[in-house]
């Protein structure tokens, strides 16, 4: 049985294009999954398909990246379906670990991904540390503001709390507003009232 295995990262991306090279390759059955690459244990139908793949059985992806993000994980996913006796294919290397060749090339590509990866952070990294520098930096921003309606409600709700006799977590859950942000407005408003 040849199995395909289609991943994007986030809900709004597409699979369509990598659904239609792995019907051009020939694949009998398409496993597919919109969840990010950077942990494994997360990737359920990935794992549903090792689950579900024989010996002999091969499992095609389209690039590297679709199958594993670092070269740890994509030499413990080979060692596991090798085990197995299940083949892989990358078709964006032409590469297929059925051959002792293909196997080789398979581990220098994983480890020059990888090596991508954290050369881009590194990018990533200056690249902030310069814009910090500049004074153009903000990070991350913020998402409950003064004005956002939702924080307001649970601020009310959690000052009222005597009255009300809701918990911390049932106003979260009331204004869909985190815990750990609703406690820091609360611990700024108490800061504030302590200074006046």
């Amino acid at each position: 049985m040849i199995y395909g295995y289609a991943r994007v990262s986030t809900v709004d991306q597409e699979l369509e294009a990598q659904i239609l090279e792995l019907q051009r390759y020939g694949v009998d059955k398409i496993y597919q999954e919109k969840v990010t690459g950077t942990k494994l244990d997360e990737r359920k139908v990935l794992r549903q398909l090792i689950d579900d793949a024989q010996p002999g059985d091969k499992i095609v992806f389209t690039k590297l990246d679709r199958f594993a993000r670092n070269l740890l994980d994509a030499l413990k996913l080979m060692e596991e379906l090798k085990a197995k006796q299940v083949d892989v294919v990358m078709l964006d290397m032409n590469v297929d670990t059925s051959t002792p060749a293909g196997e080789l090339i398979f581990r220098i590509f994983a480890a020059v991904a990888e090596f991508e990866v954290k050369r881009l952070k590194e990018r990533q990294r200056a690249g902030i540390e310069l814009a910090k520098k500049r004074g153009v930096y903000k990070g991350r921003p913020r998402t409950y503001t003064d004005k956002h309606k939702g924080m307001q409600h649970a601020l009310k709700l959690a000052k009222e709390r005597d009255q009300n006799g809701l918990t911390i977590r049932e106003i979260c859950e009331i204004t869909k507003v985190s815990r750990a942000a609703l406690y820091r407005e609360l611990q700024k408003e108490n800061r504030k009232n302590g200074e006046n």
